[in-house]
């Protein structure tokens, strides 16, 4: 029987978060069709933030209602920060959220506001209440590979955090290398002590290309027995510590990795392309990923004519 992963897209929202130009319901509607039509099963649709602090995150809610009608079966979910984001998801239809807690208290003094400890408080509460309301819940971690502000978190600490997650009513743990500094050992490591925890939570993977080994430690993450990863078509979004580095793992690239390794993902690589293709249109730019411009190229060069060769 041939293997499977899932692979969550992330292009709508974290793919977009710092981006200059502000894409319109009908152009990100356009996207989701094009996903869609690829193969994308489970989708983060955005995020119910501020429009003041995140731009993009305006159309958040006509965008959760109109592809919940025209899709039911995707798996959509979108992140929610506060009580008022999980009521405006479940006013959109939502049936499922994503949670995102920092684990350093610098990290969360800088981008929330408050000590790391009311932080995960807070971050519970919310849980909770959600599960109340019949929401299932994916909880993150932030940082859970090492923080650019405090380094290397212990492993006890983050054990700790995600069993507060759990017993609040979380159904999954997502582990984030925001900062990208994750390495392949580490993934093994960390992945068989949650494992280990937490044998009937789903476990994923939220890795950032930052420093190159995006799809190596995918791959590490799959070998330790991760079923579920993040990423973005285009390899869409950047780091917020290193200025000008990629961010999200393309999808593209990930499909292709499985797929040689004969893992399937649902999802058809070419057709993925015509959505990678539409973003870099409205974008205006190229980006990050690999496997869509190689596919190019080697379709090109098998029509075209072939140039003398070099000495």
């Amino acid at each position: 029987m041939m293997m499977k992963v899932v692979l969550q897209e992330e292009s709508l929202w974290e793919g977009l978060q710092t981006e200059e130009r502000l894409l319109g319901l009908a152009e990100k509607l356009e996207v989701v069709r094009l996903l869609v039509a690829a193969g994308v099963r489970r989708l983060q649709l955005g995020g119910f933030a501020n429009p003041r602090s995140v731009p993009q995150a305006a159309n958040t809610d006509a965008l959760a209602s109109l592809v919940r009608q025209q899709y039911p079966e995707l798996l959509c979910s979108a992140l929610v920060y506060n009580e008022k984001g999980l009521e405006r998801a479940q006013l959109s239809g939502l049936q499922r959220v994503t949670v995102f807690v920092p684990v350093s208290d610098t990290d969360s003094r800088h981008f929330g506001g408050r000590p790391v400890d009311r932080y995960l408080e807070s971050a519970t509460r919310l849980i909770s209440s959600a599960v109340r309301a019949g929401v299932s819940v994916q909880a993150g971690i932030r940082s859970a590979f090492g923080c650019m502000y405090e380094g290397e978190i212990p492993t006890a600490h983050l054990v700790e955090t995600a069993g507060h997650l759990a017993e609040a009513g979380a159904t999954g743990i997502n582990l984030a290398d925001t900062a990208g500094l994750a390495h392949p050992r580490q993934i093994r490591d960390l992945v068989g002590t949650f494992h280990a925890a937490f044998p009937d939570l789903e476990l994923a993977l939220h890795l950032h290309d930052t420093r190159g080994l995006g799809l190596v430690n995918i791959y590490a993450g799959y070998e330790a027995g991760v079923r579920v990863f993040d990423v973005a078509a285009g390899g869409l979004g950047s780091c917020i510590f290193v200025k000008g580095a990629p961010g999200n793992v393309a999808t593209e690239d990930a499909v292709y990795l499985f797929e040689g390794m004969g893992v399937d993902t649902g999802i058809d690589v070419g057709a993925l392309c015509q959505a990678v293709t539409t973003l870099e249109t409205l974008l205006e730019r190229q980006l990050s990923g690999r496997i869509c411009r190689s596919l190019t190229a080697s379709s090109g060069s098998m029509t075209g004519t072939p140039d003398e060769p070099s000495a």
